[in-house]
């Protein structure tokens, strides 16, 4: 046993074969089990002082509330799904949104599951799965689309969601997203004032409401600075390295006075480099790339990268916050915000 729990078991706490229950908690921190209870689930008539200690105790005799039981007497069960389609740009955009969004409910009463989707497989499975199996408080979804059948089914079932990326209903829910169409604008604006003058674009796919964000900040830029811009066909930004390599090849032969790249994602950026490379070209001397990133790595990889941060981690933070005040607050205005990049670099 370690020291804790000896410690405890001196202040009355732990017996030898106890199972640690709201009644320990109470016995060792001298507080009502129903003060207890409140403190663990967050109560906002509880003082901070009382939720740390109880929260303190509870970790030091390993005390888990029962999730049924939980649900039984609340209805609720303290569990947000992050639902997530297992193609996904897991170096870097994805792995930091799992990681802020599980710290975002760190000191909270409640916990994050991973539900995720396969390409094959209809996304709406998921969502109905959590929603009728009532498995989960609330969800949060990303790869939003303008009319997003998913936010339409969440929105007419009245069930808690938050939204990585906007909608044609962004006004009536929650959503942390990042300002692409500025991205694209800041990133387009970057490249003609280093003389570039035939840009390309690596989208997303286009059904994804931030692909025609990015498209249009592009051409509202272009037509600013008096350049020519073109959208890739043949790959989009989710697609593996290999095949946006091969789509950026072949656009150099069709065009070869191509002298930008705009990337949609860290991964379309390596995909690009390899094309440029592979073309002969040096980035930074016969063409530039712009691409967004969550973590910092394409200095490393390749300095001459010129880069825009889009702060993923905050992104999770948030969304976690925002999941639990539209289960905990059903009746306030959604949590909302858009991070605006204003430069490159």
């Amino acid at each position: 046993m370690s020291d804790s729990h000896e410690n405890l078991t001196e202040r009355g706490g732990l017996l030898p074969g106890e199972r640690p229950t709201l009644k320990t908690l109470s016995r060792i921190t001298g507080m009502a089990v129903a003060t207890v209870s409140r403190a663990l689930n967050d109560a906002p008539d509880i003082g901070d002082d009382t939720k740390v200690r109880v929260r303190a105790a509870a970790r030091q005799i390993g005390y888990r509330p029962n999730r049924a039981g939980v649900r039984l007497r609340t209805g609720k069960t303290n569990v947000i799904a992050l639902l997530l389609s297992t193609e996904h740009e897991v170096m870097n955009h994805t792995a930091r949104l799992i990681s802020s969004v599980a710290a975002g409910f760190r000191a909270t009463p409640y916990h994050m599951i991973i539900t995720p989707y396969f390409p094959d497989e209809d996304p709406m499975d998921a969502v109905r799965y959590v929603v009728e199996t009532r498995s989960a408080d609330a969800v949060i979804l990303n790869q939003t689309q303008p009319r997003d059948p998913r936010v339409a089914y969440l929105m007419e079932q009245g069930f808690p969601f938050a939204t990585h990326g906007r909608t044609d209903w962004a006004d009536r829910h929650a959503y942390f997203d990042f300002d692409n169409t500025a991205y694209a604008r800041v990133a387009t604006q970057a490249l003609a004032a280093r003389g570039r003058r035939n840009v390309l674009l690596i989208a997303p796919p286009m059904f994804q409401n931030y692909a025609a964000n990015m498209r249009d900040g592009m051409l509202a830029a272009a037509t600013e600075s008096g350049i020519s811009v073109k959208v890739l066909s043949g790959a989009t930004s989710d697609d593996p390295n290999d095949m946006v390599a091969a789509a950026v090849a072949a656009h150099f032969a069709a065009h070869p006075d191509t002298d930008g790249i705009i990337c949609a994602s860290v991964m379309a950026c390596m995909g690009a480099t390899a094309a440029v490379e592979g073309s002969g070209r040096t980035i930074g001397q016969h063409i530039d790339l712009v691409a967004k990133e969550a973590i910092p790595f394409l200095a490393t990889f390749r300095p001459a990268i010129m880069a825009v941060k889009e702060d993923v981690g905050e992104a999770g933070r948030f969304l976690a916050d925002a999941a639990r005040h539209a289960v905990e607050h059903p009746d306030e205005p959604p949590m909302q915000f858009l991070d605006v990049p204003v430069q490159v670099g």
